[in-house]
């Protein structure tokens, strides 16, 4: 999805898209992240970047002269908020006021999300197992980014009363394959089933940044219902890299 919605949106507005694998790249391995960030440079007229580690993000922006993308690291996925967010405007209209859940770990795709809703004006409720959680210092960081609030709750039921969406991602992200038993243990009350939809607000939408585990935190009935935005947002994953590519190369209706 990341690389493909990418892409396409590069053709779209008549760009040209190189993909090179990290083994290829060999980011502090073959050479510096500094120096690829300038040789890149170069050539082309941004960087997008999907990488482990955001250190190394904010290494390439740091010493690139042309615009960089974070198309995911192990601390956000601003890409994947950009089309939750407008796929949720679609559905909703504005957002400023509107209810947003957020169930299970509080991952890069949950930290986005947050931010991107709290800066929408929306009220954000995270409902996270204890240790699975943002830390006050994080909610406190986000409380502060726009006219919107957030709360968090260990109780899944009470993160999602009367909320207008709902949002679940992996209990196991990249790099934490080790912790898969532990975590399926710790995350089982917080899979989304159609009765937790149910504390929800009447007509309340569902989203899922895939890919998706239907049995683990998310149930089929749900993901596949018709409560769920699950297709038009990841279509939307294209449209939104769109958007964002046009506004940093200056690109105007």
């Amino acid at each position: 999805r990341t690389r493909h919605s990418m892409e396409m949106a590069v053709f779209q507005l008549g760009g040209h898209p190189i993909y090179t694998r990290g083994e290829e790249v060999g980011l502090d391995r073959r050479e510096p992240v500094e120096d690829i960030a300038r040789i890149m440079s170069g050539y082309h007229a941004l960087i997008a970047a999907r990488v482990f580690s955001h250190e190394v993000v904010q290494r390439l922006a740091a010493s690139a002269t042309v615009p960089v993308v974070n198309m995911l690291s192990d601390h956000s996925h601003p890409l994947q908020a950009l089309a939750d967010a407008f796929t949720m405007q679609q559905s909703l209209g504005s957002l400023a006021g509107r209810t947003i859940a957020y169930i299970g770990d509080y991952n890069n795709v949950a930290r986005s999300l947050a931010e991107i809703s709290t800066m929408c004006g929306a009220h954000v409720r995270l409902g996270c197992p204890v240790g699975y959680d943002a830390p006050p210092a994080e909610l406190e960081r986000l409380d502060a980014l726009g006219s919107g609030t957030i709360t968090q709750e260990v109780d899944p039921e009470l993160a999602v009363s009367g909320a207008d969406v709902v949002h679940t991602d992996t209990w196991t992200s990249m790099g934490q394959e080790d912790e898969k038993a532990a975590r399926l243990e710790i995350f089982g009350r917080y899979q989304v089933t159609t009765g937790l939809m149910a504390a929800a607000a009447d007509g309340a939408a569902f989203m899922h940044c895939l890919p998706a585990y239907r049995g683990l935190e998310v149930s089929s009935d749900v993901i596949d219902g018709p409560r769920s935005l699950v297709l038009v947002q990841g279509h939307n994953r294209m449209h939104t890299a769109r958007g964002l590519l046009a506004f940093l190369f200056g690109v105007r209706p």
